[in-house]
C-alpha cells in the first residue's frame, strides 16, 4: 500500500525527497496561490485519490480574493505554469452584491457558491453553451449534482465586466468564466479531475 508522500509524489511525478506538505512540484507551478489553499488542495487529491484519476492539471479557486480579482488558478503540473482567469461567485454567497464571498452554502435553492473538492464530470452543450459537470467530493459540496452546480461561461463573468463596475456579476453558484477562458478550461481541465475551492481568510 501507498503511503501518503508515496502518493502524492507519484501522483504529482515529483522526486519522494521533495516537502510532503507542499510538493516541489505544485509549488513552483502555482506560486502565486496562497500556500496554505495549496495544502487543502493536496490533502483534497490525497483524500480522494481513487475518484480523481488524471493529476497532470488541477484548478483551484480562491474566493477569499473579489471577483475582480484573476482567482481561478489553472494549474499544469507537468509543464510547471499556471493561469489565472475570472471567475463568478453566487448570488447566495454575496447577496449585497460587494463582489466578494461573504458565505458559502451547499443547501438546495441558495444559490450560493459551496467549498470544497469536485470531480470535473463530462462536457455537455447547455444553456450557456460548452460546459462541464462537476461533482462534489466533500460533505460541504455534497448536492453539487443535485444542484447542477458546473462550469460554463456568462456575459457577466467576461473581463470587461470589471472595467464598468469594478466586479462580476454572480451566478447561481456555478463557476461561471468568461466565454474564451471557458473554453480554455474545458479543454485543459478534462474529466477526472481536481478542482478545489475554497477561501483562507474569514
Amino acid at each position: 500500500m501507498l503511503t501518503r508522500r508515496a502518493l502524492i509524489a507519484t501522483a504529482l511525478a515529483i522526486p519522494a525527497a521533495s516537502s510532503f506538505a507542499r510538493p516541489a512540484g505544485l509549488a513552483t507551478a502555482a506560486p502565486m496561490v496562497d500556500p496554505r489553499l495549496v495544502e487543502r488542495a493536496l490533502a483534497a487529491l490525497f483524500r480522494h485519490h481513487r475518484h480523481i484519476w488524471s493529476r497532470d492539471v488541477i484548478a483551484i479557486a480562491d474566493f477569499g480574493l473579489p471577483s475582480s480579482a484573476p482567482r481561478f488558478f489553472l494549474v499544469d503540473i507537468l509543464r510547471g505554469t499556471t493561469t489565472a482567469l475570472l471567475v463568478a461567485h453566487g448570488k447566495g454567497s454575496d447577496p449585497d452584491h460587494s463582489g466578494r464571498l461573504q458565505l458559502f452554502s451547499d443547501v438546495v435553492g441558495s444559490a450560493a457558491t459551496s467549498e470544497g473538492a469536485y470531480l470535473t464530470g463530462d462536457a455537455y452543450e447547455g444553456i450557456h453553451g460548452p460546459s462541464r459537470r462537476l461533482i462534489g467530493l466533500d460533505p460541504t459540496n455534497a448536492h453539487a449534482e443535485e444542484r447542477a452546480i458546473v462550469i460554463h461561461s456568462a456575459w457577466y463573468a467576461e473581463p470587461d465586466m470589471v472595467a464598468k463596475q469594478g466586479r462580476l456579476g454572480r451566478s447561481d453558484g456555478c463557476f461561471a468564466l468568461g466565454k474564451a477562458d471557458t473554453a480554455a478550461v474545458l479543454a485543459r481541465l478534462g474529466k477526472g479531475r481536481l478542482l478545489y475551492a475554497g477561501r483562507i481568510d474569514g
